[in-house]
């Protein structure tokens, strides 16, 4: 299903490549496995072939990467924060980031980024807001073949009023 050197997503963790598919043994039994070095830290991990549909997904093409983009500046379907639970907010977006849809983790992002607008983000809601700019901008630079800095940088433009109301607080 994927090749070696091809760069694939691995949920909550992000961008990997793939260095070396390789029978090993595991538990008495021998099975192929995907080593996929994580971009964001270097972190190794061993992915069954046979499960790896289940867990991995190719990257984004260039034409999702944009329109991901596109999608982030529109604030239509945003009513603004209503007061919800942390805790229950916490699990959901902890479950989207987890899911790997780049979508889900687009609609993390947003989310944080305007609720930051109403009330002061608590620290952790900053940490996922940080983990889904960094998930989105990684996949999105190696998509498009920009860096990642141009993308997230284009991701604040794009929410400068709400950083600038975040700033003030």
């Amino acid at each position: 299903m994927f090749a070696q050197d091809q760069l694939v997503v691995y949920p909550a963790q992000g961008v990997g490549k793939v260095e070396r598919i390789e029978t090993q043994t595991v538990g008495g039994t021998e099975a192929e496995f995907y080593f996929i070095r994580i971009l964001s830290n270097n972190v190794t991990l061993m992915v069954p072939v046979i499960t790896a549909s289940k867990v991995l997904r190719p990257l984004c093409t260039k034409e999702e990467g944009e329109a991901l983009l596109s999608s982030l500046d529109d604030r239509s379907g945003f009513t603004g924060y209503t007061g919800q639970n942390w805790n229950r907010r916490y699990r959901e977006y902890s479950d989207k980031l987890k899911s790997g849809a780049l979508e889900d983790v687009a609609y993390v992002l947003k989310e944080l980024l305007l609720i930051g607008k109403d009330k002061e983000l608590s620290f952790g809601e900053r940490r996922l807001l940080e983990q889904a700019m960094g998930l989105i901008t990684l996949e999105i630079a190696h998509a498009t073949d920009t860096t990642q800095e141009a993308v997230q940088t284009q991701i604040e433009e794009m929410f400068a009023d709400v950083i600038a109301a975040q700033e003030k607080k």
